[in-house]
């Protein structure tokens, strides 16, 4: 099928990933931008640490453009005085002592272009850090960090009292701050750190994250939890007066599932309906082609928030017209790394036919995240066992099934059918709807919901295969965690073996796609 609007021209593209000796000249330009008046790396100190430990070296990438970089070694970190000093540990920037055998990485360098604070680019390169010491089986992260703040602090406070005051929450300090909430802890405060370090007043804060999943006395890499973090919002239909309005709305939540270090937050079906409420159009036919004109705002909304807070959006669902000038209900997934991907609602209610004159879309997508492959189906499409079927087979974990229904009668229909899925597939299912009243708006005048997240029925997963799930009736989001390891493991060695024991002898489904 053709479409009006090209998923390109929304997408923005930021990764983590290896640096190479091409990125050179572009981390010696942040570098001056970001630490005036300190002496700079020099190109054979970055070569050097390419050439001994490439895998520890890291960039932030948007649009092909170098917007940070960090850099690491390994260290058995115990051969170091306590009170050792950046040159001590790094061989005065050149990584010479880089230990493959040792049990610490050692973090020399995290910085982000000015230009580009605020979009959780240090807390990627962070992130991307504790991927290298799980895949090297190390026992922690060290890091010496600066206290650039503390000058304007110095006159009446000692370096620890002012640490002491920033782990308090009582000052900001934008190294030390950020650190404890990536959860670093403090070992101690090391003087003479770096000597021209003077915002710091050549102090620095000698820090360390413990990876749980280190196994002692080996280097082989094994994965004892794969935990995703979901918040599902149940979402308030409430008369507004602007699509600021709306967007306000949606980045609070956006913002609340961030800052619980979500992986994925999820809207609930057709939300964007909410829209309707200032068009002031009585046909819902016209007012739902009224409603798509706003596509291209939605899309640059939830492209900007899923980079920008670093997190997987399952936007709802929005109506969009296409070239054809059919309307579909379709679920975007804006990816964290500025990626999009979509998914049709393949069955349409007779509600949706009747009044908004809703196609259908015809075939079953399972998209690749950072988290996993995860597949979405749209309220109505959760109630078809098939399309679930094939999403697993798919290789899907999590099916996300945003919703909308206006009595308790339709919310128990997804309901029941989310949890038979769940059990039917051995995977996770997810459950987010609306809540509220649109007087105003033709057929979209009451909600009923409550949100949920579904687990298998097992011993290892939560009692009565419920995760978790909110209040009926009551705007508020939903936060849990599933484990990846754990359906891995169940799927293998569970009570009962749903997939492993289907009867392909008997019957099978044929996905004609």
């Amino acid at each position: 099928m053709s479409e009006e609007f090209d998923l390109s021209q929304f997408e923005k593209s930021m990764i983590i990933r290896q640096t190479t000796f091409s990125d050179i000249e572009s981390i010696l330009e942040i570098q001056r931008l970001c630490f005036p008046g300190m002496d700079p790396w020099e190109v054979a100190h970055l070569r050097s640490h390419l050439t001994i430990f490439p895998e520890g070296q890291l960039v932030a990438e948007l649009d092909g453009k170098v917007i940070g970089s960090c850099s690491s070694l390994i260290i058995n970190f115990d051969e170091y005085d306590d009170r050792h000093s950046w040159s001590d540990v790094t061989d005065s920037g050149y990584i010479t002592n880089h230990n493959p055998e040792g049990y610490n990485l050692y973090g020399i360098e995290v910085m982000v272009h000015p230009d580009y604070r605020r979009m959780k680019v240090g807390q990627r390169l962070y992130e991307g850090r504790k991927d290298i010491a799980r895949q090297f089986n190390l026992k922690s992260i060290i890091i010496g960090g600066r206290i650039p703040n503390y000058h304007k602090h110095a006159k009446e406070m000692s370096p620890r009292e002012y640490v002491t005051a920033v782990s308090r929450h009582k000052i900001y300090d934008p190294v030390l701050t950020f650190q404890l909430m990536n959860g670093f802890t403090l070992m101690r405060i090391n003087p003479n750190y770096l000597p021209d370090d003077r915002a710091s007043a050549k102090y620095a804060t000698l820090m360390e994250w413990n990876n749980i999943d280190y196994i002692p006395l080996s280097k082989r890499h094994f994965k004892t939890s794969y935990p995703v973090r979901i918040c599902a919002v149940q979402y308030m239909m409430r008369k507004i007066n602007s699509f600021e309005e709306f967007a306000h709305q949606c980045e609070y939540f956006v913002d609340v599932a961030s800052d619980a270090q979500s992986d994925f937050v999820v809207f609930p079906e057709i939300f964007t309906t909410q829209l309707m409420s200032f068009l002031d159009e009585p046909s819902p036919s016209q007012a739902v082609r009224k409603l798509t004109e706003y596509t291209p705002q939605y899309m640059e909304l939830f492209a900007d928030l899923a980079v920008r807070y670093n997190i997987n959006i399952i936007a709802g669902s929005h109506f969009v017209e296409e070239e054809n000038e059919e309307i579909y209900n379709i679920a975007y997934l804006f990816h964290r790394d500025g990626a999009i991907d979509k998914q049709y609602k393949i069955h349409i209610t007779p509600n949706e036919r009747k009044w908004w004159g809703i196609s259908a879309g015809d075939s079953v997508q399972v998209f690749d995240t950072d988290c996993g492959k995860i597949a979405i189906q749209i309220c109505y499409d959760i109630e078809f066992p098939e399309l679930a079927r094939i999403a697993t087979d798919m290789g899907a974990n999590i099916i996300f099934s945003p919703f909308c229904t206006e009595d308790r009668q339709g919310y128990l229909r997804v309901r029941y059918c989310a949890q038979a899925r769940a059990i039917e597939n051995q995977i996770y299912t997810v459950i987010s709807g609306t809540v509220g009243n649109l007087p105003q708006t033709e057929n979209m005048d009451i909600q009923y919901a409550q949100s949920a997240i579904f687990a298998p029925s097992d011993f290892e997963f939560a009692r009565d295969g419920i995760v978790g799930e909110t209040e009926p009736n009551v705007e508020m989001v939903l936060i849990g965690d599933v484990d990846l390891e754990i359906l891995r493991r169940q799927r293998q060695d569970g009570t009962v073996k749903h997939l492993k024991d289907r009867r392909h002898d008997v019957y099978n489904i044929d996905y004609k796609k």
